[in-house]
């Protein structure tokens, strides 16, 4: 069973596997080809993946066409679909919610494609969970580069020249990226504030020293993946007018909040943007799926009344060498769980809760029920 890992795009900075994890695959027989150049945007090189014991392949066309298992950081380009070994196994992120073209040319070269979004969040499926892993460093990169954009220290400082008062921070849901973000800005010395729809949220905020903001909303909750659902028209307009005190009040605003295969929620609006001082800096962490933040722009920094609303993409990108052992891990994790020890390969094992949970396409069809095209009924005959 040969295992092909083919390099990012140019703009990626992260790399989908490390030498080191490369080495314990090999160490329990797989065999390994990576494309030259996998490791260029982290100063790894093709000799660092030999050493580890991967063969190295320039030809990237040959390559996805040797592969049984393909694995990767990015979904693929749908030119390359046609490429890949018919019967091979594809991981990668596959934005399975917005491509189904993507899901339907994978499906007819018969691949049986994992993604990577759609490992559930389950205490066995953790190690493998790479949007936590993500979006954890996601949270850290933000709070970084909103530092760096506001004008003001974040801790209390006393010097003989005045007392420098903390930054104010609040953080707008606290998943897994809003619990890094309040980790990393009280480490800093900023005075936090958390909101979260969920109230189980509110233990983990106040354990890292952080002010949870209670608005009663009614019934609320969370989804099977761990996101907080959707709410009313009714209790958005609740919550806003509850946020735009803290927004007046903030140094820094990061929004996190995102509901799992929909467009990210409106929160913070042009008339809070406006209520806030000048200087203040805006993070829109959700702006990769329509954005928390009105008049965010995805991948650029704009200036409104003052403040800044940044709307960086690939918010983990930042951090990439972090970012790519996590992911790594993350892949290697996936591989070990399935692995035939005896066999030495990977099994598929179609009735398995974490493969059923990613599985997208298998044996020439969309099999995920969430994505499979409805079947058709059979028209009856009366003669």
């Amino acid at each position: 069973m040969n295992i092909i890992i083919p390099k990012e795009a140019v703009s990626e900075l992260r790399v989908s596997m490390l030498p080191q994890n490369i080495e314990k695959l090999v160490k329990k027989g797989a065999k390994i080809t990576v494309e030259s150049g996998l490791g260029r945007t982290l100063g790894i090189s093709d000799n660092d993946y030999k050493k580890a014991g991967a063969s190295i392949e320039k030809n990237r066309k040959k390559l996805l066409a040797s592969g049984d298992i393909v694995l990767r950081l990015r979904k693929p380009d749908l030119k390359e679909v046609t490429s890949l070994k018919k019967g091979s196994i594809h991981v990668s992120y596959l934005d399975p919610f917005n491509e189904p073209k993507l899901l339907e040319t994978l499906a007819k070269q018969r691949v049986s494609a994992i993604s990577m979004e759609m490992i559930p969040r389950s205490t066995r499926a953790q190690k493998m969970d790479a949007l936590s892993s993500q979006a954890s460093l996601a949270g850290y990169a933000a709070v970084v580069l909103a530092a760096g954009n506001l004008y003001k220290i974040f801790p209390m400082m006393m010097t003989p020249a005045g007392t420098l008062q903390p930054s104010k921070v609040f953080i707008i849901g606290a998943g897994v990226a809003g619990l890094q973000a309040i980790a990393t800005a009280r480490r800093l010395g900023a005075k936090v504030d958390a909101f979260d729809t969920r109230p189980v949220a509110k233990s983990d905020v106040l354990s890292l020293g952080a002010k949870f903001v209670e608005v009663d909303l009614g019934e609320t909750g969370q989804t099977a993946q761990g996101y907080a659902k959707a709410l009313t028209e009714e209790q958005l307009k609740k919550q806003r007018e509850v946020m735009k005190q803290h927004c007046a009040q903030a140094d820094i605003v990061i929004t996190t909040a995102q509901v799992f295969g929909r467009k990210a929620p409106v929160l913070v609006t042009s008339d809070m943007i406006a209520a806030m001082k000048p200087g203040s800096v805006v993070v829109d962490l959700a702006i990769e799926t329509g954005g928390n933040v009105e008049g965010a722009i995805l991948g650029k920094t704009i200036e409104k009344n003052g403040v800044k609303i940044i709307g960086m993409a690939n918010m983990s990108t930042r951090v990439a060498l972090h970012a790519s052992q996590m992911y790594s891990n993350n892949l290697t994790n996936l591989i070990d769980e399935f692995w035939n020890k005896e066999k030495k390969h990977f099994e598929l094992k179609l009735e398995d809760d974490i493969i059923k949970s990613c599985l997208m396409t298998h044996g020439g069809a969309v099999v995920h029920p969430t994505f499979a095209p409805p079947k058709k009924e059979k028209k009856s005959h009366k003669g």
